[in-house]
């Protein structure tokens, strides 16, 4: 599988080599802006990115039950250890605006941690090594994207 991986993720990268971008599409059936398309590329690069380096994936793009606020969007296996991966992608224009990983505030980490503490009583998981990595994704149109994976970006108290 990891050849394959890798395989996927070479060509995720080659379609991406002018950057993760919007040809002016028209709104597809759900709607999405602009900003939630790139977002929604974002994070398939950063899942086959992951893929390639061995996360073996749990969920994508989780909602707890019952409407409750926030979602992880991944959730894998780093060997032992179950990773919550929140991925961020900005495009960037002439001049570089802030980092993307900037972005995952005090307020922000507060939701995934409860989220994720969500995910683990819904799937009665107990005793497992938890991380939290940002994965930050530079979108720079004509060229591939630069990405930057934080592992244990933060770490809340569950």
């Amino acid at each position: 599988m990891p050849l394959f991986s890798a395989l996927a993720y070479q060509v995720v990268r080659w379609r991406a080599r002018n950057g993760l971008r919007d040809d002016g599409e028209q709104a597809d059936s759900l709607n999405r802006t602009r900003k939630q398309r790139t977002g929604v590329r974002g994070e398939t690069f950063a899942y086959w990115y992951l893929r390639k380096l061995g996360y073996v994936f749990v969920a994508r793009n989780y909602t707890a039950r019952g409407g409750a606020k926030g979602e992880l969007d991944l959730v894998a296996c780093d060997g032992e250890t179950l990773v919550f991966v929140e991925v961020r992608t900005r495009t960037v224009g002439a001049h570089l605006t802030a980092l993307p990983e900037l972005s995952v505030t005090a307020h922000k980490q507060h939701v995934v941690a409860r989220t994720a503490r969500r995910f683990l009583a819904e799937r009665h998981i107990k005793d497992t090594p938890l991380r939290f990595d940002v994965l930050a994704i530079d979108n720079i149109p004509g060229r591939p994207p630069e990405v930057r994976l934080h592992k244990d970006a933060f770490s809340p108290h569950l």
